[in-house]
Order: structure tokens, then C-alpha cells, then sequence
């Protein structure tokens, strides 16, 4: 009898199946109904494409990224170098080795985890946007960032911690070079350190970190003289490497990952086709804004003018109803996003409520005009020429006015369906949603999850 999947095991199949669902989706020659292919579109929305299809990957291979960041000269290629346990990536006095970001594969002993790292340059050697940039896209690749200093944390890397935080993902911080220090002195800098990590002076990662992501390591201990005796009594002196002190950080990272690293892996592939999604919405609403438009004025008038042409009251708002889901369910398919007739009715009701009483105001005054249009309707009937003159009247106010109701529906439905492109039953949103609300309190994720909600 087979065992049920662990929760990590779950998450990393919801994750998978969402992919899947919407790569199927948006690359899906029927997602746009009867509308022609639109070249500008598809060209606007191959990137994200990409992307959907790179997350994916990343999840068939089961591959954890963890990206290294520091200043320079912190020591981050010798942190990668002492985990693989063999020298990859040149490292020397000179400042600054690394010149952009490199990648190595990991595969520890266990033989339970794939890892990727990916080693940086030091972050105060790019000026300015482009190294904002270069960390940014690192740090959206990445699972787990570990941040390489080499004693107190300066403003600098202060400053530089904080905008990796804005990435949302779970830090280490790796106390490196432990070697220059004295026993005490070295005590005080990783105390100066969980206090960084717990809160100073109103500034604080306590969020994101504690104490327990604090680790120290000599990924490249400087050599050190040994005094060695030979058979025959002389006494020399020699200089020694000793090896690198790098096994808590190893523990430290096994640990985790065997814990959470399944679910860290399933939400940033989550994250990212969050994102791919979002853009995609976002560029065919721009692109398809004209065909959006005239289909909005096209429900409008139809709907005002089959409301003022009908002569019974209650079936203007049924009728109202069910042009205004069509309307919803037409810009979806116009814009060849996911939506059910039950999500447009949802959607319906959210534009509805949201609109502050306006558009619930339509409702209720088409009720009102609708009966006195009823009313009149039935007199005149007999021939009554003031009731035909107020039965005219009511119909065209109530048709336009149903009209800009429909009118403000469709203006809203853009704005809704291009935000909410995410929230099907599968869709990155609902499910990263999901695996949040099921992790253990005593885990990193759980720390981030106020953030990433």
C-alpha cells in the first residue's frame, strides 16, 4: 500500500499542475475564441511565455538555487568553493575576482538534493541601476540567498540586506573570515549580528531573520605556521592551510532543505508564473484596448435598447443581469484569459458591491422606471396618449441608464480581469495561497508569509 504524498510532495505537485495548467492555457491557439491572432500580442507575451515554461523546468528537474551576495573581497567564491569542497571559482587578493554571476551544480552526500550556486559579483562593485538590477534578477531565480560578510554588517550592507529582502526569500547570513578573529572578538561581531538580526535602533530584519540564520564559517583559512621536529633534532617552521571551517553552514543548509526546500521550490516557480501571468494580462489589455472598447460600447447600446423596448419591468433586470455576464465573459475571451461562468458572476457581483452603491443604484432605479414603464405600458393598452408619452419617457431613461451601467461593468471588468488574471481554482495565486496557509510555524517560509501573502 502506497504512502500518502508528504506535504512537501503536495505542495511541489499543486505547483507543478498550476504550471501546467496555464502553459497549456496561454499557449493554446483556442484561447482567443473567434478573434483573429494578434502578431503584436504574441511577440508582447513570448518572454513570459518563456518564463511560464522555465519555472516548469525547474520543477521537473527538482533543483535548488541558492545564490551567494556580498561587498566585495566578503569571501563569497571561497563560501562556494568550501561547499563543493573543491576549488571551482578563482578567488585571490585582487579586488574584485568574480566579474558577473556564475552558476556550479552541488550535489551533496546525501544525494537527496540537486543544488544549484550561483556565485556574484560584490554588490559595491556594479554603480548604480545596473547592480540593482543584476541582484534582482538573481535574487528571482534564487530559492534561498545567503549573505556573505566578514564582520559587523556596515550601512552598506545594510542597505544592500534590505533590497534582498524585497525578493521575498529566505536568508542566511554567513559570518565569513571567523579565522582573522580572536575567540572573543569574534563573539562580539556574531552578538553584533543577532542584534542586527533582532532589531537596532528601530531598523530591523527580525521579520525575515533570526538568530538561528546567523552562521560562521572560515571558507578559506589564511595558513598558518607549524613547527615541525625531524629524526635528526632540527626544528623547522612551515606554513599550513588548514581546512575550511564550513560544516555548519552545510548542516545549516541540509537541514533546511530536507525540512522545506520542496516547498520553497514550488512557491518561487509559483511566484514567477504569478508574475508571467500578470504581464501577460497586463500586455493584452494594452494591446487589444481598442477591440475592448467598441465591444463595451456594442453591450451598452444593445442592452439600453432592449431595456427600453421591453415593456415588463422585472425582466429588464434579469435581462441586465445576463448582459453584463456576457459582457464579462466576452472581454475574457477577448483578452483569452481563464474565467468560468461562475467566476464572472463573481466578478459581477465584486464590480457591483465595490462600486460604492452607484452601480446598485442602477439596479434599483431600473426597478422603479421599470415598473412605472409597466404601468404605463398596461394603460396604454387602452388607448391612453399620457400614458404612451410616460411609458416613452421611462424607456429611454431607463435604457440609458442601463447602459452606463453596462458601460462602467465592462470599464471594470478590465481592471478586474487583468489584476485577478491568477485567481482561477489553479491558478499561481489561489495555490501559492494554499501552500502558505498549510506551513508548520516553525520554519523559515512561515516567517516570510506575512510578505508573500
Amino acid at each position: 500500500m502506497s504512502q500518502p504524498p508528504s506535504p512537501q510532495e503536495k505542495h511541489l505537485n499543486q505547483a507543478r499542475t498550476s504550471l501546467q495548467q496555464a502553459l497549456s492555457w496561454y499557449t493554446s491557439f483556442r484561447r482567443h475564441w473567434n478573434y483573429p491572432p494578434n502578431l503584436d500580442l504574441q511577440a508582447a507575451v513570448r518572454k513570459d511565455l518563456q518564463t511560464l515554461k522555465a519555472a516548469l523546468e525547474k520543477l521537473e528537474q527538482n533543483v535548488i538555487k541558492i545564490a551567494t551576495f556580498g561587498l566585495v573581497s566578503r569571501g563569497k567564491s571561497a563560501v562556494v568553493n568550501a561547499l563543493l569542497g573543491e576549488k571551482v571559482l578563482q578567488t585571490g587578493p585582487l579586488h574584485g575576482v568574480t566579474q558577473w554571476p556564475r552558476s556550479v551544480r552541488w550535489t551533496p552526500a546525501s544525494g537527496k538534493v540537486q543544488i544549484e550556486l550561483i556565485d556574484t559579483p560584490g554588490l559595491d562593485e556594479i554603480e548604480g541601476e545596473a547592480r540593482a538590477q543584476m541582484a534582482r534578477e538573481v535574487a528571482y531565480q534564487a530559492d534561498l540567498i545567503l549573505f556573505v560578510v566578514a564582520s559587523d554588517i556596515t550601512r552598506t550592507e545594510y542597505q544592500a540586506l534590505c533590497e534582498l529582502r524585497e525578493s521575498q526569500k529566505p536568508i542566511l547570513i554567513v559570518f565569513n573570515k571567523i579565522d582573522l578573529y580572536p575567540e572573543k572578538d569574534r563573539q562580539e561581531i556574531y552578538q553584533q549580528l543577532q542584534t542586527w538580526a533582532t532589531g537596532k535602533a528601530g531598523e530591523n530584519l527580525s521579520e525575515v531573520l533570526s538568530t538561528d540564520e546567523i552562521v560562521m564559517v572560515a571558507a578559506e583559512p589564511q595558513p598558518v605556521p607549524v613547527r615541525v621536529e625531524w629524526p635528526d633534532g632540527g626544528v623547522t617552521e612551515e606554513w599550513e592551510t588548514p581546512p575550511p571551517q564550513i560544516e555548519e553552514l552545510k548542516a545549516k543548509i541540509l537541514t533546511l532543505l530536507n525540512r522545506e526546500g520542496r516547498s520553497l521550490l514550488a512557491l518561487n516557480a509559483l511566484f514567477q508564473a504569478q508574475a508571467a501571468e500578470a504581464n501577460i494580462a497586463k500586455k493584452t489589455v494594452e494591446i487589444r484596448q481598442q477591440e475592448a472598447e467598441a465591444l463595451i460600447w456594442q453591450y451598452a447600446k444593445y442592452k439600453a435598447l432592449a431595456v427600453a423596448v421591453n415593456p415588463f419591468g422585472i425582466l429588464d433586470i434579469l435581462g441586465a443581469i445576463i448582459a453584463d455576464l456576457a459582457l464579462i465573459r466576452a472581454l475574457a475571451r477577448l483578452y483569452g484569459l481563464p474565467i468560468t461562468n461562475y467566476q464572472a458572476g463573481k466578478l459581477w457581483r465584486t464590480i457591483v458591491i465595490s462600486s460604492g452603491g452607484l452601480l446598485l443604484g442602477e439596479l434599483f432605479s431600473s426597478l422603479i422606471i421599470g415598473v412605472g414603464k409597466s404601468a404605463a405600458a398596461v394603460t396604454s393598452m387602452f388607448e391612453n396618449p399620457t400614458a404612451l408619452t410616460i411609458y416613452g419617457g421611462a424607456a429611454l431613461t431607463q435604457g440609458g441608464i442601463a447602459g452606463y451601467g453596462t458601460y462602467a461593468i465592462g470599464k471594470a471588468a478590465q481592471v478586474y480581469l487583468e489584476r485577478g488574471c491568477s485567481w482561477g481554482p489553479m491558478g499561481p495565486s489561489t495555490v501559492i495561497q494554499d501552500i502558505l496557509a498549510q506551513i508548520e510555524p516553525n520554519t523559515i517560509i512561515y516567517r516570510l508569509r506575512q510578505e508573500l501573502l
